[in-house]
Formats: structure tokens, sequence, C-alpha cells
């Protein structure tokens, strides 16, 4: 009886194990990749146990800290700058902020497109990088305009979630923008770009720009990537810098000027490309992006100053033209009636990232608001610019 009692329990112990299995194993509802993917969370999580050669430890490690990106993180930004006309006030806080990071910031008063600060302006004359998720800017005003989307209404983003956009642009959620992109198509997304300034110059008479690129016709990856992730387009930091400057200013996309002597910044006087009807739709993109740095994915640009929010989107891909990995933050600060835009974009290897670019705009604002320069004149900027 006690052999029977054994042999039972054995029985049905094995039983307990193996019937799941099988039944997991023969079932139409189980997903292959889900189940593949429990098996490797667990081989990876046992293989570490068991003892391992020399030549396998080595192997790992090599793979553990290879690198497809020929971009460096880490660099002098400032290598080759001229600062002749820049506010160096501006400048100051820009490579401070900076830090040993490789990349660009671009600073631009967008009530006249007066560029006041260029740190790596090789790299922000350059011919562009995959704008990454600051495209979602282009497709909100493409999709709120063409009535693709309303502020309020949503779009089913799982089984379970909706997204409305405010919480999409704080989000960066790709599915919603990949929605917009298959609702209006190609046609009308590139003209919403161009009419934000991609594909031509953002700046007046800037010598090296170069004018970044639209595609002619719909990327291989499809419009949701174009319109989520930027696929097939190349930004540069002053067209993303000019971009911005219309959602701070209520709809003037200015020629961005950058005065280099004492004698053009007396004579400065704002060029106007054109006039973007945003009124209308300027409060819910204001919003999500507050949103995206107050509890999104720019939070870490939030320094915790109430009178002066912060309005910005992030953008993190990889670029595989260079190849490098991307961090972009295009973004404007308010204190009053004084504006000021801040576009950061990091080039590097997987450790840049859009948070980490709204970071350092983050402390350009934060430098700069200990400093009062929010609080000054205009005009008492150019008291301190180099010549």
């Amino acid at each position: 009886m006690r052999h029977f009692s054994l042999r039972f329990f054995l029985t049905l112990f094995l039983a307990s194990f193996l019937i799941p299995v099988a039944a997991s194993a023969a079932s139409p509802k189980s997903k292959p990749h889900k189940r593949l993917a429990r098996r490797s969370s667990h081989y990876r999580s046992v293989r570490y146990l068991a003892p391992r050669s020399t030549a396998s430890r080595l192997h790992s490690r090599r793979h553990m800290y290879s690198n497809p990106y020929t971009s460096p993180t880490f660099a002098d930004s400032t290598l080759g700058d001229s600062v002749d006309g820049e506010d160096l006030v501006v400048r100051r806080a820009a490579v401070q902020s900076l830090g040993p990071y490789n990349g660009s910031v671009v600073v631009v008063d967008p009530a006249s497109g007066r560029l006041l600060s260029i740190v790596n302006q090789k790299l922000a004359f350059s011919s562009g990088f995959q704008p990454c998720s600051t495209i979602k800017l282009v497709t909100a005003v493409a999709g709120l305009t063409e009535g693709a989307i309303t502020p309020d209404s949503s779009i089913r983003i799982s089984r379970r979630a909706s997204f409305d956009l405010d919480h999409a642009l704080a989000r960066s959620n790709n599915y919603y923008f990949a929605t917009i992109g298959d609702r209006l198509g190609f046609e009308k997304i590139s003209h919403y770009a161009r009419l934000m300034g991609l594909g031509e110059k953002a700046g007046w008479e800037i010598s090296g720009e170069e004018p970044g690129t639209l595609p002619l016709e719909e990327p291989k990856e499809g419009m949701g990537m174009m319109t989520s992730f930027g696929s097939g387009i190349y930004l540069t930091p002053l067209q993303l810098a000019a971009m911005v400057s219309t959602f701070a200013n209520g709809g003037t996309l200015y020629y961005l000027q950058y005065p280099r002597t004492r004698e053009e910044v007396a004579a400065f006087q704002p060029r106007v490309k054109r006039q973007i009807d945003l009124t209308q739709y300027l409060p819910d993109i204001r919003a999500g992006m507050n949103d995206a740095v107050e509890f999104g994915t720019a939070r870490r640009a939030n320094y915790s100053n109430p009178a002066q929010p912060i309005y910005g989107k992030t953008g993190t891909c990889s670029d595989t033209r260079t190849p490098t990995h991307l961090g972009w933050f295009g973004s404007y600060s308010e204190l009053g009636d004084r504006k000021l835009v801040v576009v950061v974009l990091l080039t590097g290897g997987h450790s840049v990232n859009g948070p980490v670019a709204s970071g350092i705009a983050g402390h350009i604002y934060r430098t700069l608001g200990e400093q009062n320069y929010f609080g000054g004149q205009q005009t008492a900027s150019l008291l301190t610019t180099a010549y």
C-alpha cells in the first residue's frame, strides 16, 4: 500500500508538471514569440550559473561591449567653433551643460529668429540626421489641421489603453502617430513637413548650412515609421530650432540669422519666412509638450520652477546613414514675455537618448534662470556679445 501511494503521488507530481507544458505547446492560441521570449529569459537567468570556459567569457565580453556606431559618445564639441557675435552668457551655459557629450546645442530668440549661440557649428550646419520622435510635432500639426484627430479624440493603442494627443506627445507613443500617418498619407504629411521648414535651409545666408532632406516618395519602412520615427527624413538642429520657434511665438517661421559682427548685431532685423496658422491648435500641442516635461519622456528637463515652464519634445533612435545613436530635444521656455528656444542633439552610442538631451536643456534653462537672464532686457544680452 505504501509503494502504491508513493507511486501515485510521484505520477501525480510528474503529470502536474508535464501536462501544462504539453498543452501550451499544442494550444493554437499560444504565441510562439512569447514562448521563445520566456524560454530565452530562462536561459539568460541560468546560463551564468554554469561554469564557462575562458574563451566563452571573452566572447561574451566582446559582445557585451561591442558598439555598432562610429560616432563617439564623448568629445570636445567646441572644437572649430567661432564665438564671434554670440551671446556669451548663453554660450557659457550651453557649453557647461553639454559637458563632455558629443553633440550640438542651438539657442534661438523665437521672437526674432536670432541665433544666440551654436555649440558645435559643424554638426549644426551638417546635412542632418533622422529626427526620431521630434517628427511627431509635424505629425500633430498635420493631424489636427486635416481633421485626422481632434485634441480630445483617442486612438486605441492596445487592448486596454487609449491615448489622446496630450498623452501621446507626453509619452511619445509611436502607434498613435503612426496611425495619423496611415490616415493622411505621404503627400499630406510631406506638405506639412515643408510648411514647418523641413527640406530647406533654416538660416538666412549662413555659410556652410545644409538643408537636410525630405524624401520624394514614401519610405520603404512605411508611413507609420515616417510619422513616428522620421524614417527617410534628415533634420538639422537649425531646422528643429526654427520649427520649435513657431510654437513659441504663435506661428511665425523666421529665417534664423547669425550676426557675427558688431555692425551686423546693430543692424539686425527679423526676416519672416512665412506665417503658419497654428492659433487654433497651439494650446493642445503646447499642453502635450509641457506634459512631456512634467511627467513624460522629457521629465529630466524639469527643474521645478512653475513660473518658468518648459515645453519640449524628445527623440531617440538610430541613424543608419552615419551610423550613430541619437538623442534629440527641441524645446522652449518662457518667463513672462521672455522666451528662449533650446535644441540639443547628441550623437554616439546607446547611452545617448532624448531624455539625456532634455536634461542638458533643463540645465541650460536653470543656469540662465539663476543668472536672471530671463529677467533682463532683450538689449542687455547684446552687451555680452563677443566679437
